[in-house]
């Protein structure tokens, strides 16, 4: 796909920054699955990853490396580079007239930058808007499964803990996780991180920066981003983050208290069942629930482990998986995409 054969194809021209990590290889492969329009394919790293290809659609697309005019005549960028990158190049590609939808938290928390889960919150996208960010993945899936809820009654406060999995520090951490646990197993000395502890055989608080409250940089986003998806800026929350040895997909144990009396399991159950982008996997006589690996490579967030709070009267509390690279990256900026940008084809529902 060639930068010539957009005047032979229809359908909008493509670039993705950051093509060669991991929310990179997960855009080519929902391209193909969602056929979405894809005219011409623009791959964009570092310096370091030029001169590579990638495969897409039986073609060798050539990385080439990001540059002020990358994006001229780009339709659509997607940028999964970090926020660095998407401060550095969304200006230019905004310039050149695409759309811009960023995966980094460079822009989350700007005002005039819209903030969206399409299953929540896509009429806070105004016709103008051509920047659009996609929230932490944490959030995401955390809201996925709890937004819904607010159909029932008002969402007063949410506890929620988190299971992180390696793919959310990228690539790097997947291929960190894989080769310290092959040591481990061979019984070799695992050479030691300095940006987080050993990781196979254990957990260790989210590897960011700890602010003068005690969260963590992930805790915090998690805190603002839900606030500000939600419209809800005085929302009470407590987010503890955490990273385990999982290779992807993020859970997370969510309690959700009511202003008033707590809907019934029954009610929380349909609601759920209801909502876009969930599935739900909760059947106790056989203690199935959702996992990690369950949710890998899956679409939706699955939900289960639905139960009142026996210590609260308004909680109910719950387990959920989601795919962090799908839902909680890829997936979403794409859907965006087919909801907003004309010429984008929504090839399924939300």
């Amino acid at each position: 796909m060639t930068p010539n054969s957009a005047s032979q194809k229809t359908g909008l021209r493509v670039a993705i920054l950051g093509a060669t990590g991991a929310v990179g290889a997960e855009f080519l492969k929902l391209f193909e699955s969602r056929e979405f329009p894809v005219a011409e394919l623009r791959l964009l790293a570092s310096e370091r990853s030029a001169g590579k290809s990638l495969e897409f659609r039986g073609e060798e697309i050539p990385v080439l490396a990001v540059g002020p005019d990358s994006f001229d005549g780009i339709d659509v960028a997607f940028f999964s580079a970090g926020a660095t990158r998407s401060r550095e190049y969304a200006p230019d590609a905004l310039r050149a007239g695409a759309y811009v939808i960023d995966n980094s938290s460079a822009f989350r928390m700007d005002e005039n930058v819209p903030l969206i889960v399409p299953e929540i919150n896509l009429h806070a996208v105004k016709p103008t808007d051509r920047l659009i960010s996609v929230p932490n993945c944490s959030a995401i899936i955390l809201l996925i499964a709890v937004a819904p809820l607010r159909k029932l009654a008002e969402v007063e406060r949410i506890i929620v803990s988190t299971y992180q999995s390696a793919s959310g520090g990228g690539a790097g951490m997947m291929r960190r996780l894989v080769d310290e646990t092959r040591a481990y197993l061979e019984d070799r000395d695992v050479a030691q991180k300095a940006s987080h502890p050993p990781y196979a055989f254990n957990l260790f608080s989210h590897n960011t920066e700890i602010n003068a409250e005690g969260q963590n940089e992930e805790e915090a986003k998690v805190i603002a981003e839900s606030r500000k998806i939600l419209e809800a800026p005085e929302l009470r929350m407590n987010v503890t983050c955490i990273r385990v040895p999982v290779l992807r997909a993020h859970s997370q144990s969510i309690t959700v208290e009511f202003a008033a009396e707590a809907p019934s399991e029954a009610a929380i159950r349909s609601a759920l069942a209801e909502a876009p982008g969930v599935r739900v996997v909760d059947d106790r006589t056989v203690n199935d629930f959702p996992t990690p690996l369950m949710a890998s490579g899956q679409d939706e967030v699955l939900v289960g482990r639905i139960r009142k709070d026996p210590s609260h009267p308004s909680a109910i509390a719950m387990f959920v998986a989601g795919d962090q690279l799908r839902k909680g990256a890829a997936l979403n900026a794409i859907q965006i995409a087919e909801c907003v940008i004309p010429g984008a084809v929504v090839s399924r529902e939300l």
